[in-house]
């Protein structure tokens, strides 16, 4: 379900945001205002502004180069605005925040190649990434209460990995261990996803399977997909942003964007 139908005080919608101090009473979970970035002399991004609702499920599209990774690494802080702001919530400034406190501030991201721990089980790597000590001995070594085993199991059958609780995650299919990533950052319960490219190198099925799990995701927690597979986009999409030479293009559902002069003319008439 998309934000356009969580109205601001119904659904449950947002006694889930408000922990740790996160204040998306306004149903607003990021706000991107005009944000710059240069590198080297290359504007990378140019007066970028974005705004993603509590619970929404936005998909990011454009050409190589758009600004799309930029974007993200401003989230995260892996990279800091030349020029702009951007604010978690109403009141969590992401540009005094470190890449470590905005993740643990609730922002999850997951990057195009999956990073799991190989030679763990699928279940110790959700053990592993869930927020407890991250010194892997003590984590490995400690007992884990009713309620983290529960919220484990809780997310193994979410991504679908319930018969793969102690296979060697390294013996996954490419598409199971995008899937026990996405795992790693829900054990996380983060408030907004950033996914990155989720859907590169998988097969038909395991397509088909992500856009029905991005779409159980929806309302529960914010997601934002940046992807180049349009099918996989038309399967999920209700509000898609087109970015152009570091800036927005286009915003709407995905019936406009695709019929955008300006979008088919830099992007999907390539």
């Amino acid at each position: 379900m998309s934000s356009s139908a969580l109205p601001a005080n119904e659904g449950g919608s947002f006694s889930h945001f408000a922990a740790g101090g996160l204040d998306a009473t306004h149903g607003v979970v990021l706000y991107l205002e005009d944000i710059s970035v240069s590198f080297d002399g290359f504007q990378a991004l140019s007066k970028l502004s974005l705004q993603i609702d509590v619970g929404e499920l936005r998909c990011v599209i454009g050409p190589n180069g758009a600004g799309k990774t930029t974007m993200m690494d401003v989230i995260t802080g892996k990279a800091r605005a030349d020029a702009g702001s951007a604010f978690f919530g109403q009141t969590i400034d992401l540009a005094r925040l470190s890449e470590a406190e905005i993740a643990h501030a609730g922002i999850g991201r997951k990057f195009q190649k999956p990073t799991i721990f190989e030679q763990h089980s699928v279940f110790e790597n959700l053990e592993l990434a869930m927020k407890a000590d991250k010194r892997v001995r003590k984590t490995l070594f400690s007992v884990l209460s009713s309620e983290q085993k529960d919220l484990i199991s809780k997310y193994l059958e979410t991504i679908r990995l319930q018969d793969s609780a102690d296979r060697i995650a390294g013996l996954l299919s490419h598409g199971q261990k995008q899937w026990l990533e996405i795992g790693m950052l829900l054990v996380q319960e983060p408030k907004l996803l950033l996914l990155d490219e989720p859907v590169a190198g998988m097969s038909d099925e395991e397509t088909e399977r992500t856009a029905e799990l991005f779409l159980s995701l929806a309302g529960q927690h914010s997601l934002v997909v940046v992807e180049h597979d349009m099918a996989f986009i038309e399967k999920i999409a209700r509000k898609v942003t087109v970015l152009h030479e570091g800036s927005v293009l286009a915003e709407g559902p995905m019936s406009q964007v695709q019929n955008d002069p300006k979008v088919i003319e830099v992007y999907l008439g390539r």
